[in-house]
């Protein structure tokens, strides 16, 4: 993330931070490692390939109510653990909460959370989420508890969830929030008498007839079908930690297993404690734990630190099927460009560089180059320069030093409503304005991508040497025996580079690509990829949304009266895998969820599918 691209959403993000670092549960997105430098803040997260809930939901129209009851069991569990640490999230949707490979859901953004000094009975003053989610209570302008607002969002959550609509929903935020404060609601005829008690119990426009958590947790809708109560309780213990995971820590740095413990258990989500958390994980799906040592190129200078060594431990046999996990943010001093990047996939996400493509006689030439590697005792930067020869004085390389990770944990702690506002979207108009309720928008997250199709000068212009260094050369036969041999090499390299392709980048697709089926992938009875494509265009015209083609994918968006961009999403026209069908992928990049369902839907039924 760019820190001045962020704007006022920087403090969230620290926020965020702060929170996620505190708070480690089976049903929260595992946060592994934060980097700040003076432009950039990178955060390594678990990856849910399941996507939003959100599009789930629309994927279905609607769920089971069994399936139902499966997910919100775990949303149970992951909120009763945060009102226990003190926490309330405040912008509970399903847009925040993922579904990871095990089909399980992870709750994410926590930048609007709370922490208050007086615990959760303290009353909050800023209103802050999405409208159609919030409470009666913060559209008034009224003081809350966050955990009573985290209930009533989560009773509209259940509620999208069985109906695959909203309990409160109006185009006109005046005539939304009406809605909220008299807390009516429509009662599909499919709902069950149980679900309805339990919404029932949970929209409650009183804060204090709302059933709380605890109540929860044994409510006979939640125990339908189970025999035991919602475990709430997480199943991380950060104060035991994994002997396995310790002892390959310790063996691959050659330090004694309690100064690596040492070191992981101060939890600063640098390197180590990022490592040994993916070695975690990577225990708990049933596989060997490895860690893979970036592969070192003889003319690459990879000098392992002097406190932590990148060195392959000599007692590793290789195991077939053994997964390996790479020492991604670990501590070579230079990277080379070719066979680093191929190793390892995070270090090509933290290095925020040009990389130049380069023979493999040559030194990896980093351009331009921002990023850091923290270890536990030490942290460089690599030089931003690099002269192209063989011998390099890695003590002058690595002289600068710059900051790079965030500070200690501190605890969220809000003490005023000043302070409160600090950290979440400010709302200070009286109720019942349209400006006063800020609807959060999720932040884009980019890394920078690296330029692989440069030449360097090196690898295409031919060396010029005066007359002068031929003759000195020419009165030293070692030197004239180093220059013949490294004519020919270098003679070797133009061959080899004239004879390879140059890769050029076609800018637009040819074809539709073919992507797996996927909640966010609609079929179409259309085979032809051209005719569909032509057909969502004209419709997108009809409806006046503007867009931009890049081969068979449209980046739509609306704007307002005022021309401000209100909508962005993605319709990209692909193939299906198996079988082989023609579908339409959509993505919702900005704009309230709900308003995007319903502008998607009305594009893709009015084409001819």
């Amino acid at each position: 993330m760019d820190k001045v691209a962020l704007g006022g959403d920087l403090p969230r993000v620290k926020v965020e931070i702060d929170a996620m670092k505190n708070l480690r549960h089976q049903h929260i997105c595992q946060l592994y490692h934060v980097i700040e430098t003076s432009k950039k803040i990178f955060m390594v997260l678990e990856y849910c390939p399941g996507g939003e809930l959100f599009d789930y939901i629309i994927s279905k129209d609607r769920l089971s109510e069994e399936e139902a009851r499966v997910f919100f069991r775990q949303i149970v569990s992951a909120i009763a653990y945060i009102h226990s640490q003190g926490y309330t999230h405040r912008d509970l949707k399903p847009e925040n909460l993922l579904i990871d490979e095990d089909h399980s859901l992870k709750l994410i953004d926590f930048g609007l959370c709370a922490k208050p000094k007086g615990g959760l009975d303290y009353h909050l003053q800023t209103c802050c989420g999405s409208p159609a989610y919030a409470a009666p209570e913060l559209v008034q302008g009224k003081a809350y508890i966050g955990s009573e607002a985290d209930i009533w969002s989560m009773g509209v959550l259940l509620y999208a969830v069985l109906c695959g609509f909203l309990p409160f929903d109006d185009d006109n935020v005046m005539a939304l929030y009406r809605k909220i404060t008299r807390g009516k609601y429509v009662i599909p005829k499919w709902l069950s008498a149980s679900s309805t008690l339990l919404l029932n119990q949970m929209l409650q426009v009183d804060p204090k007839k709302r059933i709380t958590v605890k109540h929860l947790l044994t409510h006979p809708w939640i125990m339908q079908g189970y025999s035991d109560a919602v475990q709430w309780q997480t199943k991380y213990q950060l104060e035991h930690l994994d002997e396995d995971c310790v002892t390959e820590l310790s063996v691959f740095h050659k330090q004694s297993k309690e100064s690596i413990s040492k070191l992981i258990s101060e939890w600063k989500y640098d390197q180590m404690s990022a490592t040994y958390l993916l070695l975690q994980s990577m225990k708990a799906r049933g596989k060997c734990i490895r860690i893979r040592v970036p592969r070192q190129m003889g003319h690459a200078s990879a000098t392992p630190s002097a406190s932590l060594k990148s060195e392959k431990p000599m007692t590793y046999e290789d195991t077939p099927g053994c997964s390996e996990v790479p020492y991604a943010f670990g501590s070579m001093e230079f990277l080379d460009a070719a066979s680093q990047f191929e190793e390892s996939p995070l270090e090509e996400f933290i290095l925020n560089t040009r990389t130049t493509k380069q023979h493999s006689s040559h030194a990896a030439q980093l351009d331009d180059m921002e990023f850091t590697l923290s270890t536990p005792v030490t942290r460089k930067v690599a030089s931003k320069k690099r002269e192209n020869k063989e011998n390099v004085d890695t003590e002058s390389a690595l002289r600068n030093e710059m900051p790079s990770v965030l500070p200690a944990p501190k605890s969220l702690v809000v003490e005023s409503q000043a302070e409160i506002q600090a950290q979440t979207v400010p709302f200070q108009e009286p109720a019942f304005k349209e400006s006063q309720f800020t609807a959060v928008t999720p932040i884009k997250r980019h890394a920078n991508p690296t330029n692989t199709d440069e030449l360097t000068a090196a690898e295409v212009l031919p060396e010029i040497r005066s007359h002068s260094e031929d003759h000195n050369l020419n009165s030293n036969p070692r030197k004239r025996k180093a220059k013949i041999f490294g004519n020919i090499e270098r003679g070797l390299d133009k061959v080899i580079t004239m004879l390879t392709p140059s890769k050029k980048k076609r800018p637009i697709r040819d074809r539709p690509r073919k992507v797996k089926a996927h909640y966010n992938v609609t079929t179409a009875q259309l085979l032809n990829p051209d005719q569909l494509l032509n057909e969502i265009i004209a419709v997108l015209s009809k409806k006046h949304v503007d867009y931009i083609q890049k081969g068979y994918t449209l980046k739509c968006q609306t704007r307002s009266d005022f021309g401000k961009v209100t909508m962005e999403f993605e319709l990209e026209v692909c193939r299906l895998c198996k079988p082989e069908l023609v579908g339409i992928r959509r993505q919702r990049l900005k704009g309230d969820a709900w308003v995007y369902k319903r502008l998607v839907e009305d594009i893709l039924s009015s084409c001819h599918l």
